[in-house]
């Protein structure tokens, strides 16, 4: 009889040649469970996912609470669904006025997709510009946005008329033009190894994109609700987006995404043509639910506020001689050593010590630090204690 880890390689696609085969058997909190009870404290978060942790009670049990009522019932954007107007409700709530309408969907790519639509729909342009080393997701459209060429060259050809910036340089900001119809861009980049924009680039951005009428969309998708120490991280940069993208951290383990604007601009997609965007999942009702219950949960049990001295503390005891540079925005942290070939094999004793953590898809000697925003003092402690002993 074939094992669970021979099926898992003969019949789900596989996306690298060198899978990890861990075989989780349940996860709570920061920890990640084995069959035969060995604990992995997680220190990704499922890549930025488990933001209050794994299984929350609160989230089990409004999922459990939902499905009992109803799941799918017809495409997004036909019924009036409770779950989705109440977590669009919460959602501009943390938002500036001028962020009043959320379209839901499943992931931080779909977002990614239907944020494009829209700003070529409302501007009437075709041009976009992100920035080098962007990642916003590996559908096509995202793809062709990606500012990494290894990633999309053997999926040429991609869409027609990207332009790509470097992110933080303001001089590159005169490549937004009149023609453009929107910079997306990551408030804070994440796979290029946790990259902060700098205040006066910010400010600049969003003042360049007023000049030329270009719409501005944030992509929040690995940085939002509350992974840097405000909810949304553009609050640090006193600018507002035309368009905010979000995913990963929003569903408290379920799948669920949104891009949120004005409603004068997302009314755009109710004409020429009629279902200017539309998705069969987006907005499920159990994913919603999800969705609310982790908001509540960051609000009610304060797990932003703690966020900037969890940051320091880990940035105080990490301390292995290898590490060359940490930067970090909150509990988004990237640990540089001086290549992949040694960081790899402190990643891997890591494991093998039950503390998983990874690195960067465009940074490749840098550590990725994004635990569940709950975890304590102690257990920090514990993991910078792993994997300063690594060699």
């Amino acid at each position: 009889m074939l094992t669970n880890r021979q099926l898992f390689l003969n019949h789900i696609a596989q996306t690298s040649e060198t899978p990890l085969l861990i075989e989780i058997n349940h996860a709570s909190g920061v920890y990640m469970y084995r069959e035969d009870g060995k604990k992995y404290l997680d220190l990704i978060s499922g890549i930025g996912v488990s933001n209050i942790g794994h299984c929350h009670p609160e989230v089990v049990s409004a999922v459990q609470k939902q499905a009992e009522k109803y799941m799918h019932l017809m495409v997004y954007g036909e019924f009036v669904q409770s779950p989705q107007i109440d977590l669009a409700t919460k959602l501009v709530a943390t938002l500036p006025s001028s962020l009043d309408s959320v379209y839901l969907v499943n992931s931080g790519s779909e977002a990614t997709e239907g944020a494009l639509k829209l700003a070529k729909r409302y501007t009437n342009r075709k041009e976009i510009i992100s920035c080098k080393n962007a990642y916003h997701g590996s559908s096509h459209g995202a793809l062709s946005v990606m500012g990494n060429e290894f990633f999309k060259q053997s999926f040429r050809p991609l869409l027609p008329g990207i332009k790509h910036i470097e992110y933080n340089r303001e001089e590159d900001l005169s490549l937004i033009t009149e023609q453009t119809a929107a910079v997306i861009i990551e408030t804070i980049q994440g796979e290029a190894g946790v990259r902060i924009a700098d205040y006066t680039y910010m400010q600049a951005l969003r003042k360049r994109c007023d000049y030329t009428g270009t719409l501005l969309i944030l992509d929040e998708i690995q940085c939002g609700f509350g992974r840097t120490g405000t909810f949304w991280a553009f609050e640090k940069y006193n600018i507002k987006p035309d368009i905010l993208l979000t995913a990963k951290g929003m569903g408290g383990g379920m799948p669920i995404g949104a891009f949120i604007s004005s409603k004068e601009i997302m009314n755009n997609l109710t004409y020429n043509p009629v279902l200017g965007h539309i998705t069969t999942f987006g907005g499920h009702p159990v994913s919603c639910a999800a969705a609310i219950a982790c908001l509540k949960v960051i609000q009610e049990e304060k797990l932003i506020e703690p966020v900037l001295r969890k940051e320091a503390l880990f940035k105080k005891h990490l301390n292995h001689p290898g590490i060359k540079e940490i930067r970090s925005s909150g509990l988004m942290m990237a640990a540089e050593f001086e290549s992949y070939s040694v960081l790899k094999k402190i990643i891997d004793q890591a494991i093998e010590k039950g503390v998983l953590t990874d690195w960067f898809l465009f940074c490749d000697n840098s550590m990725r630090i994004a635990p569940p925003l709950i975890i304590t003092d102690e257990e920090i402690m514990e993991a910078c204690s792993v994997i300063s002993g690594c060699k």
